[in-house]
């Protein structure tokens, strides 16, 4: 009797249909494969690759290749790098003393333009696109400033890595 020449006229569900992609020319799920491999899978799952396997060479090879796989990652050591590379403080002290004054001096010329653009709309003859976009640059700069202190200060007394060094 000839086969049907789509597999799910010959009654195979959807999902078990063949693939293109797949090296035993069927669409067994690779999950299904990888369970196998790691020992999570239900008994009848566990029956179902002993059998496909069985019957399928390239799944085998498959399998087998995984293996592989899942041994080089289970056994591989990674060398850690030296404490000293993961800090992130400046290392002299001139480049502590650059940092401070680098930030202190950002912040007073902030408050300086911020200062003379309030002072210019108060004094002179802005328009109103002027003193929204002034005045809106200054609230963003405020919000976003006022809600990363709260969310610091609120999470620093239960800070559990404070005094830890890097």
């Amino acid at each position: 009797m000839p086969e049907p020449a789509h597999p799910a006229a010959a009654g195979v569900p959807r999902s078990e249909a063949p693939r293109p992609d797949a090296p035993c020319g069927r669409r067994f799920p690779e999950e299904l494969l990888s369970g196998f491999l790691d020992g999570v899978l239900t008994q009848s799952d566990q029956q179902r690759v002993r059998l496909h396997l069985e019957d399928c060479p390239s799944c085998r090879a498959q399998v087998a290749e995984l293996a592989g796989l899942r041994e080089a990652a289970l056994t591989t050591r990674f060398v850690l790098p030296a404490d000293d590379q993961w800090d992130e403080r400046p290392r002299t002290g001139w480049s502590r003393l650059a940092r401070r004054t680098g930030f202190t001096l950002l912040v007073l010329w902030f408050l300086a333009v911020a200062a003379a653009g309030l002072w210019g709309l108060a004094t002179g003859p802005a328009s109103v696109l002027e003193k929204v976009m002034v005045l809106g640059g200054l609230a963003a700069a405020a919000l976003l400033f006022a809600s990363v202190l709260a969310d610091r200060l609120r999470t620093l007394p239960g800070d559990r890595y404070r005094g830890v060094q890097k």
